[in-house]
């Protein structure tokens, strides 16, 4: 049987409980709980380059371990000459023990390898309780070798709960490691 992710097993044993005593639950199927990520990257220049959409599904197959869905345009816009079921880039949505993983590996691993890193906006909540981040390069993944991916690609991360409410969603974050920018509005 395979190990459970560090995580998970951080929800189960230390978040749960937490959550639990300061929403002042009992029921902990009530509680916030991740429900799935869904990582996206948009390559705009896949419209001439069909080479770049390759490179970015490798990548993020090799940042998810999963393989990719390639996304099609849906509508046609003449301005980016971009026709109507042409392939402008790739997700994967993240579940269970990938999903876990893939969520350590982002808040130890990536995120702070980002440059001038001072912690992700709190506010980047949509009203339903889910967190979205942009990642304006993919090569603060570790598992990317930067000699094979050298044009800097983005992606956008975002982050499924199981609650409505941003401010739940916001304390299971904050319980789970995700780094929040320190309120600094007394400093101004």
């Amino acid at each position: 049987m395979a190990a459970v992710p560090r995580m998970q097993e951080r929800y189960v044993k230390e978040v749960l409980p937490a959550l639990a005593a300061q929403l002042g639950r009992a029921n902990r199927h009530s509680l916030p709980r991740i429900d799935k990520i869904v990582v996206n990257m948009g390559v705009g220049s896949a419209v001439q380059e069909k080479k770049d959409l390759e490179t970015a599904a490798d990548a993020m197959s090799q940042i998810t371990g999963q393989r990719p869905i390639i996304t099609k345009a849906r509508v046609a816009i003449a301005g980016f000459r971009l026709r109507e079921g042409v392939a402008i880039g790739c997700k994967v949505t993240l579940r269970g023990r990938r999903m876990y993983e893939f969520f350590d590996r982002l808040v130890t691993l990536a995120l702070p390898r980002v440059r001038d890193f001072r912690g992700v906006s709190d506010t980047a909540f949509d009203h339903h309780g889910n967190f979205s981040i942009g990642l304006a390069e993919q090569l603060v993944f570790p598992e990317l070798n930067p000699d094979k991916f050298t044009r800097p690609q983005g992606m956008n991360v975002t982050i499924v709960t199981s609650v409505a409410a941003d401010d739940e969603a916001r304390e299971l974050l904050r319980l789970m490691g995700m780094p929040f920018r320190r309120d600094t509005a007394g400093a101004a």
